[in-house]
């Protein structure tokens, strides 16, 4: 599955890393990604329980509400590796784990694989979507 397949045709999101920071990238993301019609749950331990562009956030992976089939990694190269345990400790797993641009961890990706999960490292959702999907979700 490519890059692609996966971001035009996955319909929930755990965006980790979710800021309420305007500026940030992950913030921007998550706009753009709800404004598509994705059902995104941010994660953030620091905002839990808050409401962050009118989803609640939940403080970790293992706290999501209901399954997702995407998870999208806003965290730093170092906290890869934890990321994807998490992900991979979810049951359902997802269908995907995604690392943000600038990200990779391939030990990380590979166990993820070996577990029947799909990786995309390095690489934005928002740029994807907007380079190979077609008509907006609505």
């Amino acid at each position: 599955m490519t890059a692609e397949d996966i971001i035009c045709d996955v319909r929930s999101i755990a965006l980790v890393g979710a800021s309420h920071k305007p500026h940030r990238p992950s913030h921007g993301v998550m706009r753009f990604l709800l404004a598509q019609g994705f059902d995104v749950i941010p994660i953030n331990p620091g905002l839990a329980g808050q409401t962050l562009l009118g989803q609640e956030v939940v403080g970790r992976l293992r706290d999501l509400p209901r399954p997702v089939g995407l998870v999208d990694i806003f965290r730093r190269n170092t906290a890869m590796g934890a990321m994807v345990n998490e992900a991979l400790a979810l049951d359902p797993r997802p269908r995907v784990i995604w690392m943000q641009l600038g990200l990779r961890d391939d030990d990380a990706a590979a166990r993820a694989r070996a577990a029947g999960v799909t990786v995309v490292m390095d690489r934005c959702t928002k740029i994807e979507y907007l380079r190979h999907c077609q008509s907006p979700r609505s």
